[in-house]
């Protein structure tokens, strides 16, 4: 991830958005128990880490995967989703 993009990920005014998720209430419990043992003040804070630390792993490998430039390029052209995706998933395959 590029050095500007992570910098205005980390600003803490961003602005919010309230989601609905249905996580199991065993893991809601255990992110409970385990967010003020590693300095969060609650779970939900904890799980935005998670995610956003996943999140920008993810990005960094797509960021630095060959075909992402002429993947965009497709998309800027024009070509669906849906064929980009099926093609993305024979080349997996393969």
């Amino acid at each position: 991830m590029k050095i500007e993009t992570l910098k205005q990920r980390l600003k803490k005014d961003r602005p919010m958005k309230t989601i609905t998720l249905r996580i199991p209430e065993d893991v809601v419990e255990d992110l409970k128990r385990i967010a003020p043992v590693l300095g969060f003040s609650g779970y939900q804070p904890l799980m935005r880490t998670y995610i956003g630390q996943g999140l920008r792993e993810d990005l960094e490998k797509l960021e630095n995967n060959p075909f992402w430039e002429f993947i965009e390029s497709l998309k800027r052209h024009g070509v669906e989703e849906d064929i980009i995706n099926h093609a993305r998933d024979d080349i997996a395959h393969q």
